[in-house]
C-alpha cells in the first residue's frame, strides 16, 4: 500500500491503464478489419514491442554470449555430466541458481536452456531452469521494495523450494514415460540463411510488422507513445489520453 500510494508510474504503464478495444454491434471480424480496429492492433503491436524491447535484446545477448564463451567441457563437469544419478539429484538444485545468476529474463531463458541441455544439465535441471525466470534480480528487487527485506527472502526460498520439486517431479514422470529427450542429440541452432518455408514466413510477417509500424505513425503513434511512460494520474487525463487515440483513429 505504501508503494502504490507513492502514485510512481512504470515504463509504458500509461499502455496498461488503456483501453484499446474497439466496441459496438458490429461482428467481431468487421470491427478488427475496420479502421478502428487496424488502429487499435497496430497500436497495441508497437507499444507492445517498446514495452519488452529492452528484455528482449537484453535477454538474447547474455544467452548467446554464455553459448559463446562458455565451454561445454565446464557445464559436463559443473552438472556432473558423466554421473547420472548426481546429475539428476544436482540439476533441479543448480537450475534455479544458474538463472538467477545469468540475469536472463522468459525471453531469453529458453535459448539459453538449449545451452545448459547441450552442456549435460539434468532434464529435471532445464525444467527448473526455465520455471526460474521469476527468480531474476529485478524482480527480487521489486518483492524487496513492495514486501521488504525479510518477505522478498521468503519468497525466495519458496519459489526456489517450487522450482526444485517441479523439476524432480517432472524428471521422475518423463522418464517413467519415456519422454525425456535425447540429450546426445541435441545441438544449438547454427543453420546457414536457406530459402524455405521459414524465410518465407519471416518475409511474410516482417512486411505485416512493417505496415503496422507505418500505421502506427500515420495515426499520432509517437505522440501516444510519448504519453505512455507514465499511468494517467487523473480521470480527466485518462479521458484526454483516450480522446487523443480516438482522434488517431479518424486520421
Amino acid at each position: 500500500h505504501e508503494q502504490a500510494d507513492r502514485g510512481l508510474a512504470g515504463s509504458m504503464e500509461g499502455h496498461a491503464a488503456m483501453d484499446m478495444s474497439v466496441t459496438g454491434d458490429a461482428p467481431f471480424l468487421r470491427r478488427l478489419l475496420s479502421r478502428s480496429g487496424l488502429t487499435s492492433v497496430a497500436h497495441i503491436f508497437v507499444m507492445e514491442w517498446a514495452a519488452i524491447w529492452r528484455d528482449l535484446v537484453g535477454g538474447l545477448l547474455i544467452a548467446g554470449a554464455i553459448a559463446a564463451w562458455v565451454p561445454d567441457v565446464f557445464w559436463q563437469h559443473f552438472f556432473f555430466a558423466g554421473h547420472p544419478m548426481a546429475a539428476k539429484l544436482w540439476g533441479p538444485l543448480i537450475g534455479p541458481l544458474v538463472a538467477l545468476l545469468s540475469f536472463v529474463c522468459s525471453i531469453g531463458n529458453v535459448p539459453l536452456a538449449v545451452v545448459l541441455w547441450k552442456g549435460g544439465i539434468s532434464f529435471g535441471g532445464v525444467v527448473a531452469f526455465i520455471f526460474a525466470d521469476l527468480l531474476i534480480v529485478p524482480i527480487l528487487n521489486i518483492y524487496r521494495k513492495y514486501y521488504g527485506r525479510r518477505m522478498a527472502l521468503f519468497l525466495l526460498a519458496t519459489f526456489y523450494a517450487a522450482m526444485s520439486a517441479a523439476g524432480y517431479v517432472i524428471e521422475l514422470v518423463f522418464g517413467a514415460l519415456g519422454l525425456i529427450p535425447d540429450q546426445h542429440a541435441a545441438k544449438l541452432p547454427a543453420d546457414h540463411v536457406t530459402w524455405n518455408y521459414t524465410t518465407w514466413l519471416n518475409i511474410l510477417f516482417l512486411a505485416l510488422a512493417a505496415a503496422l509500424t507505418a500505421h502506427f505513425l500515420r495515426t499520432g503513434g509517437r505522440q501516444m507513445l510519448s504519453m505512455m511512460g507514465g499511468a494517467p494520474e487523473t480521470p480527466d487525463d485518462h479521458e484526454a489520453a483516450v480522446d487523443h487515440h480516438d482522434h488517431g483513429h479518424h486520421h
